[in-house]
Order: structure tokens, then C-alpha cells, then sequence
């Protein structure tokens, strides 16, 4: 098993290479300390099959490191580490893609049976860790991200994805890929469509 582990602190990442490495036997584990050197290590390093990426590591801006891994390399596993993160970080990460949440205060070995279980296909997110705001709620249970709910008042106002990238410093990508999880809570089949739902459920302000 061959895993990348990108956080820019380098005694945080020499220590879970350590750990991993102690604790599953076979486990080649590679360090990178930004989103540019995860890019190109997953270019030149085949078979790695999970990536341990730093919610707060220069280049993520938010999340748009982890779209940039995802779009890069779509057939690579991706899970979030962070000390700390909202659930509304942890609820977008997942819709973004990412297999799972680390928590850095996660015990060794439970990380360790973390890391098996992302491998295998499965998720992980410690209890709670996604909790929906209970103010966020809509109907079926979804609930928007600060993100997709700033992007919902632009497409009120009529304005285009550039249009909306610009305004919030995101990629046009990272827009897309938000009006599409709009559309999908909304039930709504396009951008035009999820507009005039949230105005219905009075979600315009």
C-alpha cells in the first residue's frame, strides 16, 4: 500500500509516516509539504492510493486544493486532516469528493484503522464531526454549505459562474461544481431552475 501524506508541518508529517509505517508493515508512505508537490508527486509516483491532505496546507484556499487533486487525478482516494474544522468544512469536503475526515488528535491506532477502511473503499468521519447546522436545514434533510449559500445569492442576482468566481476569489471549477450541489438539494435541474426553487421556498434575501 503506498500512501501521500501533504501537510506542510514537518515534524506532524515525519511523525504519522512513523506511526504508519510501525503500525502497517509494507506501507510505503510519502510526504509532501503543499497542493503544488502532491500535484506532482502523484504524477511521478504510481500506485498511491490515498491521499492525507491538510485542511489549512498552503495552496488549499479553502477547498480548492482538494478539487484541484480530485480533477487532477479522479482515480486517487483523497481524505481531509485537520486539528480543527467546522462541520460545514467537513459536509463540503465530502461533497467535493474527499473519502473521509482525519482529525490530527486521532489516536494512533484508530488512525491507522481509519486509513484501512478509506483504502478499502469505505468512508470515515468521527461521529459529529458533520453534524448539519440545525438554521441550514432543508426539506429531506440537506442543509447548504456557507459556500453554496453565498453562491445561491449570486445566482439570484442573474450572475454568471465567472461572474461568481470573481466576486468570491474562486476557481470557475470550484462555482460549477457548487451550483451543481445546489441543484441537486434544490431539485432542481439547472442553475435557471434551482434559482426560481429557492425563491418558492423563500430562501431569497
Amino acid at each position: 500500500m503506498r500512501l501521500l501524506i501533504a501537510d506542510d508541518h514537518d515534524l506532524l508529517r515525519d511523525a504519522l509516516r512513523s506511526h504508519i509505517e510501525r503500525a502497517s508493515p509494507g506501507t510505503e508512505v510519502l510526504g509532501v509539504g503543499s497542493v503544488d508537490a502532491a500535484v506532482t508527486a502523484l504524477a511521478r509516483h504510481r500506485g498511491i492510493e490515498l491521499v492525507l491532505l491538510d485542511l489549512r496546507m498552503p495552496g488549499m484556499n479553502g477547498l480548492e486544493g482538494l478539487v484541484r487533486l480530485r480533477t487532477s487525478h479522479p482515480g486517487v482516494k483523497v481524505a481531509l486532516m485537520s486539528g480543527e474544522a467546522s462541520p460545514e468544512d467537513v459536509r463540503a469536503a465530502l461533497a467535493f469528493g474527499a473519502v473521509g475526515f482525519l482529525p490530527k488528535t486521532l489516536p494512533g491506532t484508530a488512525l491507522v484503522e481509519a486509513i484501512s477502511r478509506l483504502v478499502a473503499g469505505q468512508t470515515f468521519v468521527p461521529e459529529g464531526a458533520a453534524a448539519p447546522e440545525p438554521d441550514s436545514q432543508l426539506a429531506g434533510g440537506a442543509s447548504f454549505t456557507r459556500r453554496e449559500r453565498e453562491v445561491l445569492d449570486f445566482l439570484l442576482k442573474g450572475c454568471s459562474n465567472k461572474e461568481i468566481a470573481r466576486a468570491l476569489s474562486l476557481e470557475e471549477v470550484t462555482v460549477k461544481l457548487h451550483v451543481r450541489g445546489l441543484c441537486r438539494k434544490l431539485g432542481a435541474k439547472n442553475r435557471t431552475q434551482a434559482a426560481m426553487r429557492a425563491v418558492e421556498m423563500g430562501l431569497a434575501r
